[in-house]
């Protein structure tokens, strides 16, 4: 006979379960990502299996590049049943921070393969085109070999 309690996990279950560490999981539940499990009388946590399902968007999340605070701000408009518009709102944030990253790596591959190209692939690395660029001291009002990163566009 099914009855209809759920049953408890202990956090190496939880953590095997989500493909995660247990360190991970305690980590989580410190952020807030996680609610605060029930616990044993001897202490041990307790956790429902809905925890796996959150540690997968957590985790599916993070691959997506959003941070640990946009991601509680994600579980809490799903929590709260929040306005899918705020949800929106994250995302379009996030790909504005991916296309800045990318047009960041676009102009880095741009400096380096025009780099690549100067460079004959042969004799002594000190007349290197590639080495003589990444050493010169850049003068004023000269397009650096640096790029912006996207948290400093941010």
């Amino acid at each position: 006979m099914k009855t209809n309690q759920k049953k408890s996990l202990t956090i190496g279950r939880v953590a095997q379960q989500a493909d995660v560490s247990i360190d991970t999981v305690r980590f989580y539940e410190q952020r807030g990502l996680l609610p605060k499990p029930a616990r044993t009388a001897s202490g041990y946590r307790l956790y429902s299996a809905d925890t796996i399902e959150r540690l997968n968007f957590i985790r599916r999340s993070k691959a997506l590049g959003f941070t640990l605070e946009e991601i509680i701000l994600l579980l809490g408009l799903q929590d709260t049943g929040g306005a899918k518009a705020k949800v929106r709102a994250i995302t379009r944030s996030k790909l504005k921070q991916i296309d800045i990253k990318i047009d960041d790596l676009r102009r880095m591959r741009d400096v380096l393969s025009a780099l690549e190209h100067d460079c004959a692939g042969s004799g002594n690395a000190r007349a290197c085109p590639i080495i003589e660029a990444l050493s010169a001291a850049e003068p004023e009002g000269s397009e650096s070999v640096e790029t912006n990163t996207a948290e400093e566009a941010s």
